[in-house]
């Protein structure tokens, strides 16, 4: 497993498995189970997701040292506020049968999340959590919440793949030591994303798939990609991806895709969008 530094120190591999929209409790704790024993060792579940209770029992069943892993959690929105969030952290150790989180992140940035925060530096004191940071955050959101801070965001974890590169986001957190980590890298299929045809054209010349393709730009991008799937084999095709290297041509190509639009999240500084975004989750739930 290959690793990024973290600005507090720590260490994070550089590729994981997300579990959202993983609602059956069984597949989820089975298809974690399966991850962690193919050496992949980052986890990242959510409050809102249902499945942290899956994932704890997973770790257990798996047998991979605690201590290897890496794992993370989200607060959810209802949870926003200094001491809401105090409560849920407690709440998230229980449900998961652990004694810290890896990395713990505020989902969105809605409410108080000034008050998070502080309660999840607290957090940080007392040994609960390794490392803190967000999710959905935009540069202004992350300058108002840096400007109180103790402990600085290590990640914000955004929509991010070849269809949605955040450029000027992106260059705001490499300016402070900010790591990237993207949701859906894949886009989840959407835009025919996989089905592009100047991504089928590297993936042929490579004998990859285009998710391999796509995943491997990722790397190269230097961003922490989280992809999710249940099935074995795509989950293999999903970690297979350090036998090849994309040349400066094959990476111009992915650039090229670039359509400044976000395709399944919102923008964080509109209130309505994200709000609607939200809802539409809660909903989904």
């Amino acid at each position: 497993m290959r690793y990024y530094d973290l600005n507090n120190g720590t260490q994070i591999p550089i590729m994981g498995f997300g579990v959202w929209q993983i609602d059956d409790q069984q597949l989820c704790e089975s298809t974690v189970e399966h991850v962690l024993k193919l050496g992949c060792l980052l986890i990242d579940t959510a409050t809102v997701y249902g499945n942290e209770a899956a994932v704890g029992a997973a770790i257990k069943k798996s047998g991979v040292k605690r201590e290897d892993l890496f794992i993370t959690s989200k607060l959810w929105v209802q949870d926003m506020g200094y001491e809401r969030t105090k409560s849920a952290i407690d709440r998230v150790l229980i449900r998961m049968g652990l004694e810290y989180l890896d990395m713990y992140l505020i989902h969105h940035p809605f409410g108080d999340y000034i008050g998070s925060w502080r309660a999840m530096e607290e957090a940080c004191e007392e040994g609960k959590i390794k490392a803190i940071g967000v999710s959905n955050f935009s540069v202004n959101q992350l300058q108002k919440l840096m400007a109180t801070a103790k402990i600085m965001p290590v990640i914000n974890q955004v929509e991010f793949h070849p269809l949605f590169q955040q450029k000027d986001l992106r260059a705001f957190m490499k300016e402070h030591d900010i790591r990237l980590e993207a949701w859906s890298p894949l886009a989840s299929g959407h835009e025919n994303l996989l089905t592009d045809p100047a991504i089928k054209e590297i993936a042929d010349k490579y004998e990859k798939t285009a998710g391999q393709i796509i995943l491997r730009w990722h790397v190269q991008e230097e961003s922490i990609a989280i992809p999710k799937s249940v099935n074995p084999d795509r989950i293999l095709s999903n970690f297979s991806l350090w036998d090849f290297e994309l040349t400066t041509d094959d990476m111009n190509v992915l650039k090229s895709l670039d359509t400044n639009k976000p395709v399944l999240g919102y923008n964080p500084d509109e209130p309505g969008e994200w709000r609607n975004f939200i809802m539409k989750i809660v909903v989904e739930s």
